[in-house]
Formats: structure tokens, sequence, C-alpha cells
């Protein structure tokens, strides 16, 4: 008689990741203290605003010269992804609202991907708690160290550590490929940015290229 198949259990997984995820938030320390930021600061966005890639695309404009609040509308554009995740996750998750308030700060790409991939409620729930919490603590150790260490190691760019979170953000979205949508989408959005680089101001064209995800979502909104 076969033995029936269990799926491994998510809290190994989830730390490994937290840990993966807190080798990039090194170099997001060390970018942050490289635009000006002080380390409370730093430490500050990470704590907060807990959003990787939108962190790392505000320090990026103000690195480049962009204001402010471009930095800010490039960031909370990347940011928006989360409330789509939250609505995804509410429908599995009935708790108090204090609780389901902290959840909404663990909702990132990790957690939910962690949770929704678990074959039960029961599973998810517990995916979602240990990761999202593991990404939060190693991501603000990296943080932590990155802004400390930033001064010593000078331009980021001598190491490549500037190239180090755009390459894994990539990784990331490569398997979301797969649909035609999310092709064209990804083309169009490419091909705006590119094209607008050498005439708008420095995070313009972020701004920009989400007409490709708008295109994608209405053209293609019946695709499963």
């Amino acid at each position: 008689m076969s033995t029936p198949y269990r799926a491994p259990d998510p809290v190994t997984a989830s730390i490994a990741l937290g840990a993966a995820v807190g080798v990039f938030a090194v170099s997001f320390g060390v970018l942050a203290t490289a635009t000006g930021l002080s380390v409370l600061k730093a430490c500050a966005l990470s704590l907060l605003v807990f959003t990787g890639a939108s962190q790392f695309t505000a320090v990026g404009v103000l690195h480049s010269g962009g204001t402010p609040a471009t930095a800010v509308g490039s960031a909370l554009l990347l940011a928006a992804r989360n409330g789509a995740y939250g609505l995804t996750l509410s429908r599995r998750f009935q708790r108090s609202l204090p609780v389901r308030l902290v959840a909404a700060h663990l909702t990132i790409d990790e957690s939910t991907a962690m949770a929704t991939a678990q074959p039960d409620a029961e599973r998810a729930e517990k995916a979602f708690w240990t990761t999202g919490l593991a990404v939060f603590v190693f991501w603000n150790l990296g943080t932590l160290m990155g802004a400390l260490i930033g001064d010593h190691i000078g331009d980021p760019k001598r190491y490549g550590l500037d190239a180090a979170f755009p390459t894994g953000f990539v990784a990331l979205l490569l398997p979301q490929l797969r649909l035609r949508s999310a092709r064209v989408a990804a083309l169009i959005g490419a091909t705006v940015a590119v094209v607008l680089v050498p005439l708008t101001p420095v995070g313009v064209p972020i701004l920009a290229a989400t007409v490709g995800a708008a295109v994608g979502c209405l053209r293609w909104s019946g695709q499963p």
C-alpha cells in the first residue's frame, strides 16, 4: 500500500527564503546611505515601508537626481500590487482587525507566493506568517548591516551592488512571462521606458511604463 503524499512543512523554506532576501537588504542599506540617507532613515524605511522593490525604486530615483515626488510616485505604483495580494489573502484568513493590520504589513511577494502554494488553508496561513515574519526580520537586519557598512564601502557601483536588486527582481518576474498577456505588457512597458529615458526626468519612465500593465489587463482580462 502506497504512503499518501504529504506536502513539506513550509517553516524551513520560509526561513531560508527570508535569509536569502536579507542579502538583498544589505545592498539596499548600502545604496540608501550612498544616496544621502542616514542609518536611522534607511532603517525606518525598511521598518515602515517594508516592500523591497518600492524601496529600491525610491532610493534609485533619488540617487539619480529625481525629485522626491517622482520617487514616491514610482514607489507607490510598484507597491500597488500588494493591495491585490491583500484582496486574495483576505478570503483565506478571517481574523480580528488588529491581526489583519499586522498581516497587511507582512503581505509581500514572498509571503503571498508561499501561502498560495500550499494545499490547504492551515498550511497556507502557517506559510504566510512564517515567511512574512522571517523576511521582515532578515530584511531589517540586512538593511541595518548595509547602512552601517555603507560609508566604508564607498560607491556601491564599484562592487555591482547597485545591480543586485534589479537582477533579482527580473528573476522573480520571469515565471510570469508564461502568459501571453504578461509578455505583451512587459514588452510595452519596457519599450515605453527605454524611449522616455533620454527625454524625461528620472523616474518618469517608470511611471509611464505602467501603461504596459494597463494594456495587458484590459486586452487579456479574460485569461485565467
